[in-house]
């Protein structure tokens, strides 16, 4: 039985992470290892669960219907197992978040050393993804969403600032060079580049005294979630247009000069993001520690 369930856990593993080797490195062990407790799984059950090429794996209708049922199935294992620690002195165990980047970047950073000092016994994994899947079909336990991505049959909670601001931006050399502009639609006559976390790139919305403008920017350069944000951003510091953003990545050159704000009184206001995960009577004795380490923290 202990043989099967660890062999299950590693279908579960494989599949969530693409891979034998990304597996490996997500969840410790080794790409081989994982390897052969897959083959041994389906050497057992004698149907291919895994399809395999040198650059992916997928699993197979047979796997797929396997891991419909297997994934809630573990968790519900998980969750007895979690039962134990309710005699210990202080929580264990493993709490997996998934986070978009932007809060991976600027929500995160001042709570998980706290965290992890207040609670040595525990294990944080953070999936920095802004793709928005489902949390629990990912193997999370909880999540950060903004209020609109938010799911309707979860708990939410704050974490991190109450409101947040789009801010919009150009190097004062740019804006020497271009003009200032008094009004969003004069935005249609520069060079915009286009940054934003999600995997979408929407319109920029503008709002002041109950007027809302969207304006449809246009430029040379569009990039979309992660580490190329950053592209952009060294993009407008160097002169090579407007750039709109989350008013924290934004507030460094703010402050050294290097960006100059734009049409300020238009930033578009909007709540923070949330702590979510699922509505149930019994919470992972990890995920409890964290929401109520949110609530003492805010």
């Amino acid at each position: 039985m202990g043989d099967n369930l660890s062999d299950l856990a590693a279908l579960i593993a494989v599949a969530r992470a693409g891979g034998f080797r990304e597996a490996a490195r997500s969840g410790g062990g080794s790409a081989s290892g994982f390897s052969e407790a897959v083959s041994r799984l389906e050497t057992r059950l004698g149907v291919r669960l895994l399809n395999r090429t040198t650059r992916s794996v997928a699993p197979t209708e047979a796997g797929a219907r396997l891991l419909d049922r297997l994934v809630p199935a573990l968790r519900d294992v998980e969750a007895a197992l979690d039962v134990v620690n309710g005699f210990r002195d202080r929580p264990a165990g493993t709490l997996r978040l998934n986070v978009p980047g932007v809060a991976a970047r600027f929500v995160l950073p001042r709570i998980v050393p706290p965290f992890l000092a207040a609670y040595p016994d525990i294990a944080l994994e953070v999936i920095a993804d802004d793709s928005y899947v489902d949390v629990l079909a990912a193997g999370c336990h909880a999540g950060i969403r903004y209020e609109e991505r938010l799911e309707q049959d979860m708990i939410a909670i704050p974490i991190g600032p109450r409101e947040q601001r789009y801010a919009t931006a150009a190097s004062p050399a740019y804006l020497d060079r271009r003009g200032r502009p008094d009004h969003p639609r004069d935005l249609l006559a520069h060079a915009c580049l286009r940054a934003r976390p999600g995997a979408a790139s929407p319109p920029w919305e503008f709002e002041r005294d109950g007027e809302i403008v969207t304006v449809e920017p246009k430029g040379p350069l569009s990039v979309r979630a992660g580490a190329a944000i950053d592209i952009a951003v060294a993009a407008a510091v160097a002169g090579a247009g407007v750039i709109q953003l989350f008013e924290e990545w934004l507030r460094p050159h703010f402050d050294n000069g290097a960006l100059e704000p734009v049409l300020e009184p238009w930033w578009q206001r909007f709540s923070g993001p949330f702590l979510y995960y699922p509505g149930r009577r019994h919470l992972p004795a990890p995920l409890r520690a964290f929401v109520d380490f949110i609530g003492a923290f805010r």
